[in-house]
């Protein structure tokens, strides 16, 4: 994708405590009326929607939620409608964008002006060079916690993709909270996101170390 096919608005859907980031895909079920027409109209014109992340919210008052401002332009790659008028999507992440305002619209789905420029790094084919040997002690850390939440990864497949889409996988599937999420989305490159992963993981440990009660 070249940076002047990028689009200038997009339809955004927040989903909480969830991130794509760019180049790894997503299958999302669609299910909400608006989020319905959403995919739509997406299908429609270029199959760009844009996945954000809500605020944790500080009351139930408002049902229109706060925004993070940091989200990624994902592209519909496939496609299936179901028998009880849901859709079935795959999403690929293309490139991180920065929210410049919301534009008012009679959808039923919130649209918004969007910026690209902080992020163009995205669409380039760079290899980052980070050896499976840096990451040793973080995918150890990784795989105790994920085995203590409940959380079951194929490690071996993981290990056969690049670096890049490996820790941007663990960090989509993390069991990490919203604000957590959005750190690592918001890390400007790999090296920086494998370090803010092991900086989270470490507060991690520390927990369930000082809430361990010796008999």
């Amino acid at each position: 994708m070249k940076k002047e096919d990028l689009p200038k608005k997009i339809a955004v859907f927040p989903l909480s405590n969830f991130i794509i980031f760019p180049n790894t895909s997503v299958p999302l079920n669609i299910f909400e009326p608006r989020y319905i027409d959403m995919v739509n109209d997406s299908m429609n014109a270029n199959k760009f929607i844009g996945m954000i992340q809500p605020k944790a919210a500080k009351n139930n008052i408002t049902e229109i939620k706060d925004l993070h401002q940091i989200g990624c332009l994902g592209k519909i790659t496939n496609f299936k409608k179901l028998k009880d008028g849901r859709y079935l999507i795959e999403l690929k992440g293309l490139i991180r964008f920065k929210i410049v305002k919301e534009i008012g619209s009679n959808r039923r789905y919130r649209e918004f002006e969007v910026d690209f420029n902080e992020y163009l790094d995205d669409l380039s084919e760079q290899v980052e060079k980070i050896q499976f040997s840096d990451l040793e002690l973080i995918f150890k850390n990784l795989k105790s916690l994920f085995e203590k939440r409940g959380f079951i990864i194929n490690w071996k497949a993981l290990e056969k993709q690049n670096l890049n889409e490996t820790i941007n996988a663990l960090a989509m599937a993390s069991p990490f909270n919203l604000e957590e999420k959005q750190i690592l989305l918001e890390s400007k490159n790999l090296h920086s996101r494998k370090t803010k992963i092991s900086e989270i993981l470490s507060t991690y440990i520390y927990d369930e170390f000082n809430n361990t009660t010796i008999q």
